[in-house]
C-alpha cells in the first residue's frame, strides 16, 4: 500500500525487509533516536549558540566523574544504560574507559547471554579467570574482549579464522544469524562450524557455546560498530548528567516520550541530585521546560506537562502572556 508520509507531497510505501533483499534492493537502517533530540537540545543550552555537531565534539572525553556515576549505576535517563538488567550490569563490570562502554552496551543481550558468554567475561575481567583464547588463531580477533566473543563481527571472523568460512560464506553467516527463526537455515552451519573447528584443532564445547551465541544473535546481538556509535551517546549523555544535570532534566523532558522513566521519574531523579525544580505555572512556564538564570540553574516545569493541553494551545498562552501578564483567569481565557 502507498501511504502518505508527513512530510508533504511525500508518500511512504511499506516492504518487507526480506522481500527488500530478495528483489535485491538496497536497503539502509535508519534509527531514529530520541537521545539524539536530547542531547541536541542539551547542548542547547549548555553551549547556546554553538553548532550541534562542534559541541557535541568538545565533551571532554574519558572523564572519570562519568565512569564513577556509572559505576554507581547512577544511570536513570542515560541511553541505553538506564533498564534495571544494565543498572545490574554497571558496578559488576565497572566500565572505565571508552571501549568498556562498548562492552556494556552489547553484553546484556541474547547473543552473549545465551551463549554463556557473560560470566567467563567478567571472570576475566575481574581477574578471576585466566584469559586465553580457545586456540591460538583466534586470539587476534578475541583479544580485546579478553577471549570471549560477544559482537557478530567477531562470530564471522571466528567462522573464517577456525572453521575455513570464506568471506562471502561468513556474510551469509551474519545474514542467516537474523533470519534463522523465519528460515531456519542457521542449522546448515552448525555442523559445518564444528567440522571445521575440529580441523583446526578448537574444542568442541566452545564450538558449541558459539553457535547458542549465533542463535542468539538471532533474537538480538550487536555489532562492534553499532555497538561503539551507542557508546558514544552513552558517554554524552552521562557527561550531561553529571556536569549539566538541570540541562539535561529539562531536555530529557522536552523530548518525551522516550527511555523507560516517567517525567515525574525524571523529576525526582533530578531533585535527589541537588537540582531545584519549580513547579509549571501559567504565568512562567514556556511549553518546553526551561532554565533560570540562577546559578547553578533551576528547572522551570514547562505546559507541555499538562494534561490534555495540546501544543497549539500551550504555545498560544506563551504568546498572549508575551504580550503583557494575565491578570486573572478571565483574562487568561479571553486572550488564549
Amino acid at each position: 500500500p502507498i501511504e502518505p508520509a508527513r512530510m508533504p507531497g511525500r508518500t511512504v510505501i511499506p516492504w518487507d525487509k526480506d522481500d527488500l533483499e530478495t528483489l535485491g534492493f538496497f536497503k539502509v537502517d535508519i534509527l531514529a533516536l530520541g537521545m539524539l533530540t536530547c542531547i541536541r537540545k542539551a547542548l542547547d543550552l549548555v553551549m547556546p549558540g554553538s553548532d550541534p555537531l562542534a559541541a557535541l565534539a568538545s565533551i571532554p572525553p574519558e572523564d572519570p566523574a562519568v565512569y564513577d556515576s556509572f559505576c554507581r549505576a547512577d544511570t536513570v535517563g542515560i541511553f541505553q544504560i538506564e533498564s534495571r538488567a544494565q543498572m545490574a550490569m554497571l558496578p559488576r563490570l565497572a566500565p572505565r574507559c571508552f571501549y568498556d562502554l562498548v562492552i556494556e552496551v552489547a553484553i546484556v543481550r541474547p547473543g552473549p547471554i545465551q551463549g554463556g558468554m557473560v560470566h567467563p567475561y567478567l571472570a576475566r575481567r575481574s581477574g578471576k579467570a585466566p584469559i586465553d583464547s580457545p586456540h591460538p588463531c583466534l586470539w587476534p580477533i578475541l583479544r580485546r574482549t579478553l577471549g570471549v566473543p560477544l559482537f557478530q563481527e567477531q562470530v564471522m571472523q571466528i567462522a573464517i579464522a577456525g572453521a575455513g568460512y570464506s568471506g562471502g560464506e561468513a556474510d551469509q553467516l551474519r545474514r542467516d544469524m537474523a533470519a534463522w527463526r523465519k528460515h531456519g537455515r542457521l542449522m546448515e552451519h552448525r555442523e559445518r562450524l564444528l567440522r571445521g573447528f575440529e580441523r583446526t584443532g578448537i574444542s568442541k564445547p566452545f564450538g558449541e557455546r558459539l553457535f547458542k551465541q549465533i542463535q542468539g544473535f538471532g533474537e538480538y546481538g550487536f555489532p562492534e560498530s553499532h555497538a561503539a556509535s551507542f557508546a558514544l551517546l552513552v558517554y554524552a549523555s552521562g557527561w550531561l548528567k553529571t556536569h549539566h544535570h538541570a540541562a539535561f532534566c529539562a531536555s530529557l523532558i522536552n523530548s518525551q516520550p522516550m527511555g523507560f522513566y516517567s517525567p515525574a521519574s525524571i523529576v525526582r531523579d533530578a531533585q535527589a541530585h541537588g537540582v531545584e525544580v519549580l513547579p509549571l505555572r501559567v504565568t512562567h512556564s514556556d511549553w518546553d521546560c526551561t532554565l533560570t538564570d540562577d546559578r547553578p540553574p533551576k528547572v522551570r516545569l514547562g505546559l507541555r506537562l499538562l494534561q490534555g493541553l495540546g501544543e497549539s494551545t500551550g504555545r498560544s498562552i506563551v504568546g498572549a502572556r508575551a504580550e503583557g501578564p494575565f491578570t486573572s483567569l478571565d483574562d487568561l481565557l479571553r486572550r488564549t
